[in-house]
């Protein structure tokens, strides 16, 4: 006798109820976007198929300095220093949140792509050039 999960029991006796929980199966997955952190202290930046890698820059100074993700101002000990390559010796900084996770959600997904865009497209505008 086969074993049937409840899944499989849904889609062949409930089709609609089944494409409307568990989706029609061919439906592409959502695109990757996050900032997300990597060896060295370094993040990468991604959006979709699209992929900046941000260098932290040490630490100076010790004044306050405000997020370019969640846009709001934290103590120097809270915030780091990070470098995009955008061209032939062109860099892009920014300054962001050390705590990768909370940015984010203050952010939302609006904040991330807009960051994304800024820095993604001076990113390809330099790869064109």
């Amino acid at each position: 006798m086969a074993d049937y999960s409840e899944r499989d029991v849904l889609r062949e006796l409930f089709p609609e109820t089944a494409r409307e929980l568990f989706g029609d199966g061919h439906q592409a997955a959502a695109p990757t976007l996050g900032l997300y952190e990597v060896a060295d202290g370094r993040r990468a930046l991604v959006n979709g198929g699209r992929l900046a890698e941000l260098e932290p820059l040490e630490p100076k100074g010790n004044k306050a300095a405000h997020c370019d993700l969640c846009h709001s101002t934290r103590s120097r000990n809270e915030v780091g220093i990070y470098r995009a390559r955008s061209g032939e010796r062109l860099y892009l900084y920014l300054t962001l949140c050390l705590v990768t996770e909370h940015c984010q959600r203050r952010a939302g997904k609006q904040g991330l792509e807009q960051l994304a865009e800024r820095v993604l497209s001076a990113h390809s505008v330099s790869d064109e050039g």
